[in-house]
């Protein structure tokens, strides 16, 4: 498991004492957003109220054809995956990091900064208003690409910051000591301990045996079962996200998927638990890890205070299972997050009205 630092904040703790003298909350013109750029999903905050999940997709009409149907502009999310088979469908976080390219245009770059484009127009901001945003994003991205994300919002955002996805659900719900955060998103898991500080390398640990990984494991179990049944990567992930779940007992799920043309329902209850536990033992491990080298005065407090967020927290019996898994650690009590799929985008749009200037990259 790889361990990863933070964003640049300086040194100081933020929070609720911190003094607004010097933020661009002063200036009561601006649009203030949060932005969660993620593998699977993009939402945003704005402090106009507006808030809005996007899937993170980008398609670019293939050619003449295509753009006769669909027009010459790219495509998002939802709109992008229904015209898939006539456009160049584009993940720009696919595993949690802007690729890049060592020459010719970077299409995951320019991808991104479109996806922050439309995800900014569904705010709908005043002509000429400043707009302000912090972007929190997967793990590898907040550390390798930092500099690519600040790219994608260039031209973009007046200005910008890049934090990590756990530190931003934390921030959000005011929890900013002995908690601990599990982001557990499409392309990454994140995991970070607070303890009254800005988190340091040694405090967060990311793996990518999360989301895509449930789907591909999924796949898998359903093609050895049944090797005539034909599914997409898309049919996969939304059965994931409808019924998934790891508890022991559940009503059953079928689904349909063709068989040589024709449609047969199929059992995928075992299956889709399989699938869904095997990001459960990974997790387990990096809460050890992250308890082991805590404090030893401070770890029982850290272990009844874990927290999951991101759309995987959603499966049904995930956090009685992780507190199964934490029995061998001494025990722990798991609990997730109101707003699992807004939690990150509203811990970063509440850093946006709070951080200090120099805490700010500035665009133009």
């Amino acid at each position: 498991m790889a361990k990863k630092k933070d964003m640049d904040l300086g040194s100081q703790v933020p929070g609720a004492s911190v003094n607004n003298s010097d933020t661009f909350a002063s200036e009561t013109e601006a649009l203030f957003v949060g932005i969660d750029l993620g593998t699977s999903s993009s939402v945003i905050a704005a402090s106009n109220g507006v808030r809005e999940v996007v899937p993170s997709f980008v398609g670019f009409p293939k050619d003449n054809i295509a753009e006769e149907l669909l027009g010459t502009e790219p495509l998002f999310g939802e709109a992008a995956l229904k015209n898939r088979l006539s456009v160049e469908l584009v993940r720009p976080l696919a595993k949690g990091v802007i690729q890049e390219t060592k020459s010719g245009e970077n299409i995951n770059l320019k991808a991104a900064q479109l996806l922050v484009k439309h995800l900014l127009t569904l705010t709908r901001p005043k002509p000429g208003q400043p707009v302000y945003g912090v972007i929190g994003a997967p793990a590898r991205a907040s550390v390798s690409s930092k500099r690519i994300l600040v790219d994608a919002a260039r031209g973009i955002l007046n200005a910008v910051m890049v934090c990590s996805e756990p530190f931003s659900v934390a921030y959000g719900m005011g929890i900013l000591d002995r908690a601990l955060i599990i982001d557990i998103g499409a392309g990454t898991v994140d995991l970070c301990r607070l303890h009254g500080t800005l988190p340091t390398e040694e405090d967060q640990i990311t793996f990518d045996k999360a989301g895509d990984h449930v789907d591909e494991q999924f796949a898998k179990f359903i093609r050895a079962k049944n090797p005539n049944a034909q599914f997409t990567t898309n049919m996969i992930k939304s059965l994931k996200e409808r019924y998934g779940f790891v508890a022991d007992h559940s009503d059953k799920i079928t689904a349909n998927f063709p068989v040589k043309g024709r449609p047969h329902e199929i059992d995928i209850t075992d299956e889709l638990r399989s699938a869904c536990r095997s990001i459960v033992p990974p997790i387990v491990d990096a809460i050890a890890e992250l308890i082991a080298t805590y404090d030893p005065e401070f770890q029982e407090s850290l272990r009844n205070n874990v927290i999951l967020a991101g759309g995987g927290s959603q499966m049904i019996g995930l956090s009685k299972l992780v507190e199964e898994g934490m029995k061998e650690l001494g025990g722990g009590k798991v609990r997730r997050v109101e707003e699992p799929v807004f939690a990150g985008a509203n811990g970063a749009l509440k850093m946006a009205k709070r951080m200090p200037r120099h805490f700010w990259q500035i665009l133009s």
